[in-house]
């Protein structure tokens, strides 16, 4: 049985509250839907200029369970139409943050993209996180593969 985690989400002072917390818009979704938050500091939003980026706030922190990571993905609608994407993706917000959430977008388009009060700007993605075991050895055990890098496998 798969447990579902609860994460727990709490307003920044002054956050617009009636901004829908993130949501999974369909049955079927991975990631659910984060949009921006401009209050208090107004609400007209901000307009990036292509190749610039910028922290967009949500408006709120979350406790995310031990155990668990939220990762913020690109939407692919933003992405595929205006160059809009998330330049470290997927970010991860670990289980021991508590501090604001925000989200940095890269406007890789050719044209300044306005962002909204209460747009959707990133996906959220709740996932499992399994944390290794670190050691020295003095050897690796031999793979088809070896040490071949980037690209070594061809393009097909």
């Amino acid at each position: 049985m798969i447990t579902t985690p609860t994460i727990v989400i709490e307003w920044l002072d002054g956050a617009d509250t009636d901004i829908a917390l993130p949501a999974y818009e369909t049955a079927g979704a991975a990631g659910a839907d984060v949009r921006a938050n401009f209050a208090p500091n107004g609400r007209e939003g901000v307009t990036i200029e292509a190749g610039a980026r910028a922290l967009i706030p949500c408006g709120f922190r979350m406790e995310i369970p031990a155990g668990y990571e939220v990762q913020v993905r690109p939407r692919s609608g933003l992405a595929l139409k205006h160059g809009i994407t998330l330049p470290n993706t997927p970010g991860t917000i670990d289980s021991d943050y508590r501090g604001p959430v925000g989200v940095i977008i890269l406007n890789a388009g050719s044209e300044p993209f306005h962002i909204a009060h209460g747009d959707r700007i990133a996906q959220f993605v709740v996932a499992p996180v399994v944390q290794g075991q670190f050691a020295l050895g003095s050897g690796l055990s031999e793979t088809a593969r070896g040490q071949g890098g980037f690209g070594s496998t061809g393009r097909k």
